[in-house]
């Protein structure tokens, strides 16, 4: 979970910019797969990809855990005055998963390890005939490294889902999430990671909604309003950004279950107006 950035983009059209997939890999989990087991009225609202049959493991593993992200997940809505407001230094959007997911036990975790790390050497005795014996030599003295394991922190854990939500932060932010989730992961203390961000079918709605200033006020131009585009752009944190790094197995061995936010979700956006 990040604040919002005002960075303007690399580049305007993010369907073209460098480090994107639109699509899920190959190791991604079938959508029939998905279908099973995330209903139809969150799937309505998000887009739905799964690795690592994180889909399956939430919903057969984890019921009460999928009960309190799905009630938070269909609770989420979003309007274009907060598409186009600045950030700070923590926007609304966190909040309001956090209004849900807090009473139920849902908490920031960060793990922390020591290390105690030991060689064995072994000497080689050549023996008639050519052949070997093996022995042991001496244990090393243990060395110990305080903090080896440091610092990776995650949003939201219950038992062992984690949860995390990246709205509009740099795209280097998504390294960071996976790469605290596989840890946690590998340290047996995780069963799979949910993450959400923003769907690339928002990308027209930025076209179109005006940014504003930290009163609410339209962000002008030459007498003609700014359009919000400028503050969600290629080198921000969303789903193509995030696709690219699953589809590349930077989430190691743990399972990732992704939903991204569509225009579904805006409650005063008409398109066809």
């Amino acid at each position: 979970m990040a604040d919002e950035s005002d960075e303007q983009p690399n580049s305007d059209d993010l369907m073209t910019a460098g480090d994107v997939d639109l699509r899920p890999g190959r190791n991604s989990d079938p959508q029939d797969e998905i279908d099973k087991y995330i209903s139809e009225d969150i799937r309505k609202f998000y887009d739905v990809y799964s690795y690592g049959h994180a889909a399956t493991i939430l919903a057969t593993s984890f019921p009460d855990e999928l009960a309190d992200l799905k009630e938070s997940l269909l609770n989420f809505r979003i309007t274009k005055r907060e598409i186009g407001m600045p950030g700070g230094n923590e926007s609304d959007m966190p909040k309001k998963f956090s209004h849900t997911l807090r009473p139920r036990g849902w908490v920031e975790a960060r793990i922390q390890g020591d290390l105690t790390v030991r060689m064995q050497e072994y000497g080689e005795e050549i023996l008639e005939g050519g052949k070997t014996k093996k022995f042991k030599v001496k244990d090393q003295e243990a060395r110990y490294i305080e903090n080896f394991i440091d610092g990776h922190k995650i949003d939201y854990v219950k038992g062992r889902v984690a949860f995390d939500l990246e709205w509009n932060s740099k795209d280097q932010t998504f390294d960071r999430d996976l790469y605290a989730m596989r840890v946690f992961h590998e340290c047996g203390l995780l069963s799979l990671g949910v993450m959400v961000t923003r769907s690339e079918k928002l990308n027209p709605v930025f076209d179109v909604v005006p940014k504003l200033n930290k009163d609410g006020e339209v962000v002008t131009s030459g007498g003609a309003p700014v359009m919000s585009k400028g503050k969600y752009g290629a080198s921000t944190t969303w789903m193509g950004k995030l696709l690219y790094r699953l589809n590349a197995g930077r989430h190691g061995g743990c399972p990732i279950l992704v939903f991204g936010i569509t225009p579904e979700l805006i409650e005063d956006w008409n398109q066809n107006a």
